[in-house]
């Protein structure tokens, strides 16, 4: 057998055949993570663009933000600079990538529902991408734990660092659209993101952190987004007087 790496950085670095944060031969999980996370993000922040009118550089720099933007803020408080959105050419690649697929297709999309004797297709997509935004919550929200772990930034860190990694693209990509960042209002959003980074926690302290308790964490996440999304679940609001 090969010998195994975990990447935290982008960096390889050894790694003993009895640690527990060993998940790969060859590509590492840390790297599937990102890369699945910054693409299906990326869509959603190319999506934003073309709903509001900007041209191409414009939706290639939300498709950036919104794909990177949570790494790269994750990266500069454990200090790991510069941060992998800049340098790792795969995960810059995979928020172009769909970017250019956002650009070439929503047009035809648009046809298609607006021809449509019902609006189903409309609710296909919307759905479509509330799960792609939800698998990106969960994707991100686990990387950002492992990244914290793997230097020793302490448990609270790690799970703090693990919900802004899921939650930070989509903030900044809502910022630059000027309209109200969807974390701040849509369903139980960040509750998820952070609930999975304390999993991620809690498995590096039982020494359980493996390929499968990794992907059952995203499959946490994931699982209670989709939930909130579908029963309508939200966090407390405050009450206000009529006026």
């Amino acid at each position: 057998m090969a010998a195994s790496v975990w990447v935290t950085d982008g960096r390889p670095g050894p790694a003993s055949c009895h640690d527990p944060r060993v998940l790969t031969d060859t590509a590492t999980l840390q790297v599937v993570l990102d890369v699945c996370g910054v693409f299906v993000f990326a869509l959603s922040g190319a999506l934003v663009a073309v709903r509001r009118g900007l041209d191409l550089f414009g939706i290639m720099v939300l498709a950036w933000v919104a794909g990177l933007g949570g790494g790269i803020i994750r990266d500069v408080l454990l200090g790991l600079t510069p941060p992998v959105g800049v340098r790792d050419w795969r995960l810059l690649a995979a928020a172009l990538l769909a970017g250019t697929l956002v650009f070439l297709f929503y047009g035809r999309w648009s046809v298609i529902t607006e021809r449509a004797p019902e609006a189903r297709p409309r609710r296909l997509a919307t759905r479509a991408v509330r799960w792609l935004d939800a698998a990106g919550l969960a994707l991100f929200a686990v990387s950002g734990a492992i990244v914290a772990l793997n230097v020793d930034a302490g448990p609270l860190a790690a799970t703090i660092i693990g919900g802004i990694t899921a939650t930070g693209g989509g903030l900044l990509r809502d910022l630059l659209a000027r309209q109200v960042p969807e974390v701040l209002q849509r369903e139980l959003y960040a509750l998820p993101a952070l609930a999975g980074a304390a999993f991620v926690v809690l498995l590096d302290h039982l020494d359980l952190l493996s390929t499968v308790t990794v992907w059952l964490a995203v499959a946490l996440v994931f699982g209670i987004r989709v939930l909130a999304v579908t029963l309508d679940l939200n966090a407390p609001r405050a009450l206000r007087t009529p006026t």
